[in-house]
């Protein structure tokens, strides 16, 4: 195996270690146990825990961005948007009832390294800007700061869906509730 095939393995498993668990619970030797490395190999490519965190959380973010580029691109209907974009954190539930992970680091935040901090604060951003950007298409006379206040709560609100989902472990209250905010007009 490559080098860089062992940092992209050790990435996928870092990402769906604190997806399930959260960054504090994250452990290199753990880590190297489920690539089949030794734990040096982890750090030969993120010398701290810190390091390893700010790229989960860069590339998220990134990996995000994209899907929310994309998925603008595809239709500039608000209402198909905000389809797809409860649609990825609904997806997090269904692979083993899993995190978005910046939205499980963000709860951590008093447990992460200042370079984490800083890349879970992106992604957040990341969210508004879209959100505001969709909500856009469809209020086009509303001031800028309405939408980016509405963003803001939407993002809230379906990062909270997901987390009292997931403490039930029932998607279906996930749905539910996404639902709920669509029929109470938080969401489009």
């Amino acid at each position: 195996m490559g080098s860089a095939d062992t940092k992209e393995n050790i990435m996928a498993i870092a990402r769906l270690m604190v997806q399930a668990n959260g960054y504090t619970a994250l452990s290199f030797r753990d880590i190297a146990a489920a690539v089949g490395v030794k734990s040096s190999s982890v750090h030969y490519h993120f010398p701290t825990k810190g390091s390893l965190g700010a790229e989960l959380a860069r590339r998220y973010t990134q990996e995000m961005n994209d899907y929310l580029e994309q998925s603008l691109a595809e239709s500039p209907d608000a209402a198909a948007f905000m389809d797809r974009y409860t649609n990825v954190f609904r997806a997090a539930l269904a692979n083993d009832n899993r995190m978005c992970m910046c939205g499980i680091m963000a709860a951590e935040h008093d447990e992460l390294p200042p370079e984490v901090q800083q890349e879970v604060a992106c992604f957040s951003e990341v969210n508004v800007l879209w959100l505001s950007r969709a909500l856009a298409l469809f209020r086009k006379e509303e001031p800028a700061a309405r939408l980016q206040s509405h963003a803001l709560a939407i993002y809230a609100a379906v990062e909270g869906a997901q987390l009292i989902a997931r403490s039930r472990g029932d998607i279906a209250v996930y749905d539910h509730t996404i639902d709920a905010y669509r029929s109470n007009g938080l969401l489009p």
